[in-house]
């Protein structure tokens, strides 16, 4: 089973995890994961749902649902600005109060995004304790509940939220594009595993995800092909899970799209050229075509071929010798210059 669907729509271990960071960047973005774990939720009524909007409209989230459902409640912050809004406040209050009046048992708070937040609290520092006392009243209700935080890359935020000290267990989603892992097979000769081994792939991988302006290069570039799209996504998952020393790291890539949701990455068009030109690179090329004669043997050809005996091929052969002497001798003519007196070999030396 693909981890991306175990850790957020199934019912398994991963489900169970009380953290989950989606990011995104200019380059592709994870509102379309985001909008799957809504629709969920709107199909199966199991827990209480907070949305919180502070970058994208309510309305881009849930789809086509024109009223939300009773266990799904929306607060839309897109126009509480601070210095421009003249009824802004803290938005931290009336989290911490929609969270106290929501109903008991599980109950699962999306926020979008926490950079948002963050600028307008004012201070990361603030931003951080907040969403930790958050992420306790998240673990003080029924399994599972859950805070989903969507943020963007690069951000200054995000990478305290990764640390061990924040939450031990951790589900991290980062949205890259396609043509990432094609450029990766295509200039790195690294495709994607199976293909390539995982600790290769990994150790080129990670390094040029994090060059986010190369990344977005590659789709804003001469040669790009613009935005990164939302049929077809590459997720890198992430899932930390245990404390202490039963604590474990699982590190995987898989691929969305938008008809079929989580799915490996063969199953990807955009990624067809990549297991395309792998096959042919495994076949080789053949020698003997396009060429303008005939190099080709018919099997009677490579009979007679094989019959034809080769000479100098028993050269060293005891065994062939005949008759021949197998003993070796080396015979020496001495010159007429040469000294072979062993009484006083220094003679010609004149001494």
């Amino acid at each position: 089973m693909a981890l991306l669907s175990s850790s957020l729509f199934n019912d398994s271990s991963w489900s169970q995890q009380p953290f989950v960071l989606l990011q995104s960047s200019v380059a592709q973005s994870s509102i379309p994961l985001l909008r799957r774990i809504l629709e969920n939720n709107l199909k199966t009524h199991q827990n209480c749902t907070l949305l919180f909007s502070f970058i994208y409209p309510p309305t881009d989230l849930l789809g086509d649902v024109s009223s939300p459902a009773e266990n799904v409640r929306v607060f839309d912050w897109l126009k509480a600005v601070p210095d421009y809004a003249s009824d802004w406040s803290d938005p931290r209050v009336k989290i911490f109060n929609a969270v106290e009046k929501a109903p008991s048992g599980s109950i699962q708070i999306i926020i979008d995004s926490v950079d948002i937040l963050c600028s307008d609290i004012g201070s990361m520092s603030e931003t951080y304790k907040f969403l930790s006392d958050l992420l306790n009243l998240v673990r003080a209700r029924p399994s599972p509940s859950r805070l989903i935080v969507h943020g963007m890359r690069p951000s200054q935020l995000v990478p305290l939220l990764i640390q061990p000290t924040f939450s031990s267990p951790l589900v991290q989603l980062v949205a890259h594009p396609v043509v990432l892992l094609t450029y990766l097979a295509k200039d790195y000769l690294t495709p994607p595993p199976p293909s390539t081994l995982r600790a290769k792939f990994w150790n080129v991988f990670l390094p040029l995800s994090e060059r986010i302006h190369d990344v977005e290069r590659l789709v804003y570039g001469t040669n790009g092909e613009g935005s990164g799209g939302v049929a077809e996504i590459v997720f890198e998952i992430l899932v930390r899970s245990g404390e202490g020393r039963r604590r474990g790291i699982e590190r995987e890539i898989e691929g969305w799209s938008v008809k079929d949701g989580p799915c490996n990455l063969t199953k990807l068009e955009s990624l067809k050229e990549v297991w395309t030109k792998k096959a042919i690179a495994e076949a080789g090329p053949d020698p003997t075509q396009n060429i303008s004669f005939n190099l080709s043997l018919t099997p009677s050809q490579q009979e007679s071929r094989a019959q034809v005996p080769l000479p100098y091929v028993h050269e060293g052969d005891p065994m062939n010798r005949g008759n021949r002497d197998a003993t070796a001798a080396i015979f020496y003519d001495p010159d007429s210059a040469d000294d072979i007196d062993d009484d006083d070999p220094d003679e010609d030396l004149d001494i």
